[in-house]
């Protein structure tokens, strides 16, 4: 199932793919890195990112700057430009519920995840096909004006039969971009595939990697493959390959359950020796947990932070409603928001040894207003409807489902 997926690159450019989305269980998600001036419709970028989809990883491929159909310069890019590009993929995946945990580069695509790596803090495994081991490999395309570069500023070159300016900061980039550093820093399980008979990223290319790189590394031949993987066989293999060995370093997340009714939140252990919840309300997917000092593994806010956050959001929506409909200049507001229990020493029913919850919220408003319409807003917030609820006495009935 495959969709649109825009988000806005480093510099605000939009920068356009293709989610693939599996059909059934969600083994966890990977982000695809094109090949240099392929974009995210060549046929390797397509078979490999639909197989993996097959075998339950949702993979988001999407052309680089200036390329296919994102928007940008692809002259002012350069390669530290398509890294930029990949973080900011990472992030608008994350924001979407599927934070990549593996990352897979098809040739300079290759290069760019690995330096791309360290500023993905939720990718955990790094897989290559084909990638050279100095970004400058590729000046080799345009051996023959590179003295007009540096005349210049730039020039035109015919790739694959495409038209692509290059310019300085391009060559620069690709010249000065070593990945010897980004290897001994990547602290992930890299896989490298590679054919003998690639005869345009030589096989001694994934030789400098693996040395270069830490263990966990693995290799993987892709015998008499060519280097863009244009029989299907071919791709299949590759696909297949990193998806068997990246099931180890990926975090399932578990399908949407659709037998669930609207208005209905539904809680799942994920974890009988631990706390570990699976959260399941609508097409949203969220964890709850506790900290490891008190025997969770912290990979989900606490059920108590979840009820400050409900309150914080409450509050913020209030506010914001308000001053919309007043017209009032409100530029932004932020609600931080604590819990502790204390002694209810104003409680009239409560005996000694009773204590309540205490919400503490600090509300910050920011923009143009006054005394009168600041000390209004803050009023207001006591009008939010999970404040309303929290404060009155509620009624939870309970059953069983047998």
């Amino acid at each position: 199932m495959a969709e649109a997926f825009e988000f806005t690159g480093k510099d605000g450019q939009t920068l356009r793919g293709r989610l693939e989305r599996p059909q059934g269980d969600l083994r966890g998600a990977a982000l695809f890195a094109h090949c240099f001036t392929c974009g995210k419709d060549i046929f390797a970028a397509r078979r490999i990112s639909r197989r993996l989809a097959a075998q339950g990883i949702a993979v988001l491929r999407f052309d680089f700057t200036g390329l296919g159909h994102s928007d940008g310069e692809f002259a002012n890019s350069g390669f530290i430009g398509n890294v930029d590009d990949l973080v900011a993929a990472s992030v608008a995946m994350a924001q979407a519920g599927l934070a990549p945990g593996l990352l897979v580069g098809h040739s300079l695509g290759g290069a760019a995840v690995i330096a791309a790596a360290e500023q993905i803090p939720s990718a955990k495994a790094v897989a290559v096909i084909g990638a050279p081991a100095d970004p400058a490999h590729i000046t080799r395309h345009f051996s023959h004006v590179t003295d007009q570069i540096d005349q210049n500023g730039a020039a035109e070159v015919s790739l694959a039969g495409r038209e692509f300016t290059i310019s300085a900061k391009f060559l620069r980039d690709l010249q000065t971009v070593t990945l010897t550093d980004h290897l001994h820093n990547l602290h992930r399980a890299l896989l490298i595939l590679h054919a003998p008979t690639d005869a345009v990223v030589g096989i001694d290319n994934a030789a400098a990697l693996f040395t270069a790189a830490r263990h966990p590394k693995s290799f993987i031949t892709l015998d008499d493959a060519d280097h863009l993987l244009t029989r299907a066989a071919d791709a299949d293999y590759a696909a297949d390959s990193i998806a068997t060995w990246a099931e180890r370093y990926l975090d399932p997340t578990p399908a949407p359950q659709t037998d669930i009714a609207e208005g209905i939140t539904r809680v799942v252990e994920a974890d009988p020796n631990g706390f570990l919840q699976d959260i399941h309300m609508g097409h949203h997917h969220l964890k709850a947990d506790e900290p490891v000092s008190f025997g969770g593994t912290d990979l989900g806010p606490s059920p108590y932070q979840y009820l400050s956050a409900g309150l914080g959001a409450c509050t913020a929506m209030t506010i914001r409603m308000y001053a919309r409909r007043k017209g009032w200049p409100l530029a932004h507001v932020a609600v931080d928001v604590s819990h502790d229990k204390q002694h209810a020493t104003d409680c009239d029913n409560c005996d000694k040894d009773n204590k309540i919850d205490t919400f503490t919220r600090v509300i910050t408003l920011t923009g143009d207003l006054d005394a009168d319409q600041r000390q209004k807003l803050i009023a207001i917030a006591d009008k939010c409807p999970v404040h309303r609820t929290l404060e009155a006495q509620a009624t939870i009935h309970t059953t069983e489902n047998g």
